[in-house]
């Protein structure tokens, strides 16, 4: 398929946990279209996961000699792309110039395997750049949720629902009342004023504290936020991206990184927030449009909504349409 979004296609998008490649290659699906991924002394790598030969997926073969050999006929690929071996040819006989795997940028970075399928910006994802030193941080996910990357992006920009779908945890609905607060761009990221909300248990470790959350995003699928509280020096840091599978279907991963609880098992964290997604997976999974409505006449908007507002501005800006109505 031909990925006709202007935006998406020159992101980096996650596409594994590194500890899950392991000396095989993996299969993955990027924004509709099948990638190869493996490992070589060399680093990561991303074929398109079709052999020119007789197309059979790459991803079924193995690695050998710092080489992606097809299962099906034993044909080599080096890191580049290019055939180096086809058994079938006589020794003498030239490889034909074609014989050429689609080679696509790939990356390891915050524990993850990044992928782009067009011409990325940088030499790392976004998030790279304003993720802090310093903090005990944990790795999250993979979360697969049959919802658009955009809808699941909008929910953890969505400060009113706490009070509701996480009701106990992040939020009380007797305390739903959110204060008047404002998005501003700063150097190409959205960033929200302080937003206060009053939590029962803010992190999975009971505590209930008065929450200050500001919110930033970075990219049409990488958002995180900041939030302290009124009674410590705590300060917690989430960090979400969402992988594009198709249209209707994601990966989210999380990065959580905290100064404080530094001899808490992880699991903790993990288990607090594989129930946050589990509540949340309910409403993703099951709103209408299932694509996310980028004029703002087709919905009702509130003050509350300024962040989810400013956010669909800035996909309507970049030309996002994948995942978008």
């Amino acid at each position: 398929m031909t990925i006709q979004d202007i935006a998406l296609i020159h992101e980096w998008h996650p596409v594994l946990l590194s500890s899950v490649l392991t000396d095989k290659p993996e299969a993955v699906i990027v924004l509709g279209e099948k990638v190869a991924i493996f490992r070589t002394t060399q680093g990561v790598h991303a074929f398109k996961d079709l052999c020119i030969h007789r197309g059979v997926p790459l991803s079924l073969g193995k690695v050998k000699g710092d080489e992606l050999v097809c299962a099906y006929h034993g044909w080599s690929y080096d890191a580049c792309g290019t055939c180096t071996k086809i058994p079938s040819l006589p020794k003498e006989q030239v490889i034909p110039s074609k014989a050429k795997a689609y080679v696509y940028a790939c990356v390891e970075a915050h524990g993850l395997i990044w992928v782009c399928l067009g011409t990325p910006a940088g030499l790392l994802p976004k998030v790279s750049a304003y993720v802090p030193e310093g903090f005990k941080e944990v790795l999250m996910g993979p979360y697969t949720l049959q919802a658009a990357g955009p809808r699941i992006i909008e929910n953890f920009l969505d400060v009113s629902h706490l009070m509701f779908v996480h009701e106990g945890l992040l939020g009380d609905s007797d305390w739903a009342e959110i204060n008047d607060y404002h998005v501003v761009e700063e150097d190409g990221v959205l960033r929200s004023d302080e937003i206060i909300i009053y939590q029962p248990d803010a992190d999975g470790t009971g505590r209930g504290v008065n929450s200050r959350y500001v919110y930033e995003v970075f990219g049409p699928l990488c958002v995180a936020f900041t939030k302290r509280d009124d009674v410590s020096d705590h300060i917690f840091r989430l960090f979400l991206m969402v992988l594009p599978v198709t249209e209707q279907t994601s990966v989210a991963y999380m990065l959580k990184q905290r100064n404080y609880a530094y001899d808490e098992r992880d699991e903790v964290f993990i288990q607090f927030q594989d129930r946050l997604i589990e509540q949340d997976r309910i409403m993703v999974e099951n709103q209408k449009p299932e694509l996310l409505p980028l004029d703002l006449q087709a919905e009702l908007h509130l003050k509350c909504d300024r962040l989810s507002i400013a956010y669909r501005k800035r996909l309507r800006e970049l030309g996002v349409t994948f995942g978008t109505d």
